[in-house]
């Protein structure tokens, strides 16, 4: 079984004397809780395994029984509780931080480690409840070089069905490959991830929203003219909320206009960006064939897998992921860390205006550029994580 860099980093961690809750927080079905399963194999410590995915089942009391059986565990040494799908249970975080804190002021050596999704993990509970208690583990989809590692992908295989593993076996079947991102991918999301954990009034707009964004994956797209091409029409305010909480979910964002003036940059129309390519392929509904052949969606293609990339590796490594244009001059992507800046022009087959770069450079002269898909950088060799992307 193929063991991605989370095991080590969670092992590492639990190894560790007890200080923090682990939080493993990422899509769904990017291989959350067989990462924590395969870091626990490598433990030695005793270990108390429990999952809340039935929420007709668990409740405060629930947990706090599960916990004092880990506690019991612990009474000779360290021991490790992990509750799987935390989010599921009523009020959490408040239940989490006073068995937490129990054990603080007692000295159990009880780890814990909670996986749940990202939107309402870091949403509500950990910064309700749990300040300075917690780390975070990102899981995000898989990258072109797990999926290369793990299941043989080619460039073009990992360009049209991404980077969900439980769909891999599939995608030598396409119509079935769809109904699996559709069933226990997509309307997941959506109807459990988001609908049952927020107030979203008018759950058809937000749908539609995410299906036109995915199609629009890597071009921009005004509020305004979004209105005007969606059935259950809203006004620009709860179109922008309804985006933001499909970015939580870690489905589709909107990436903002760089500018060196943020609240200039918030108020620009969004570049729509799948955070992973078989969303935006799923939401269109053609085939392979003509996604990858036609120039023009390949090349979109190709711009939302690096801004999918960018987008994981950001969440891991601490970096903002913007795009960038004024007048006739347009950057793919824009990334900053600290006072660090990247352009990065993509070569993807899409007829654009040249010179994007070299005006960005001018504007902000300690810019590093990359130029993705040129003799010096592949878009292979980039997605496979062999150019620094800062200085």
């Amino acid at each position: 079984m193929f063991t991605r860099a989370l095991v080590a980093q969670l092992a590492e961690r639990l190894e560790e004397p007890r200080k923090f809750i682990q939080i493993v927080t990422g899509p769904r079905q990017t291989g959350k809780t067989t990462a924590v399963i395969q870091a626990l194999k490598r433990l030695e410590a005793p270990q108390h395994f429990v999952s809340a995915d039935d929420p007709n089942l668990v409740s405060a009391e629930w947990l706090r029984n599960e916990w004092e059986q880990a506690r019991s565990l612990a009474k000779t040494g360290d021991a490790i509780l992990v509750v799987d799908e935390i989010q599921k249970i009523n009020k959490w975080s408040s239940i989490v931080k006073l068995l937490w804190d129990e054990d603080s002021r007692i000295n159990v050596p009880l780890k814990v480690v909670l996986t749940g999704s990202s939107s309402l993990l870091l949403q509500k509970g950990l910064t309700e409840s749990l300040m300075g208690r917690y780390e975070i583990l990102y899981s995000p989809h898989w990258s072109y070089a797990e999926c290369k590692a793990a299941f043989g992908y080619s460039l073009d295989d990992f360009l049209f069905f991404g980077g969900y593993p439980g769909a891999a076996a599939l995608i030598r079947d396409e119509n079935r490959w769809a109904r699996y991102m559709g069933a226990s991918i997509v309307e997941p999301t959506i109807s459990q991830d988001i609908l049952m954990m927020e107030e979203v009034r008018k759950p058809a707009l937000l749908r539609s929203l995410f299906v036109l964004g995915s199609q629009y994956s890597a071009q921009e797209l005004s509020y305004t003219k979004l209105l005007g091409q969606l059935q259950d029409a809203g006004n620009t305010v709860t179109l922008a909320h309804y985006l933001e909480l499909l970015t939580r979910a870690n489905i589709l964002t909107g990436l903002q206009n760089y500018s060196g003036n943020q609240i200039r940059a918030r108020k620009s129309s969004p570049r729509f960006m799948v955070y992973d390519t078989s969303l935006m392929t799923y939401a269109d509904g053609s085939g392979r064939r003509r996604l990858l052949e036609n120039p023009a969606e390949r090349g979109r293609l190709v711009e939302s897998a690096v801004g999918a990339y960018l987008l994981a590796r950001g969440k891991e490594e601490g970096f903002e992921v913007y795009w960038w244009r004024e007048r006739n001059h347009e950057v793919g992507f824009v990334i900053k860390k600290g006072n660090s800046l990247t352009a990065l022009e993509v070569k993807s087959g899409r007829v654009k205006n040249a010179g994007g770069s070299l005006q960005f450079k001018k504007l902000y002269p300690e810019t590093l550029s990359l130029v993705i898909g040129s003799a010096n950088l592949g878009l292979e060799d980039f997605l496979l994580g062999k150019k620094p992307l800062f200085l």
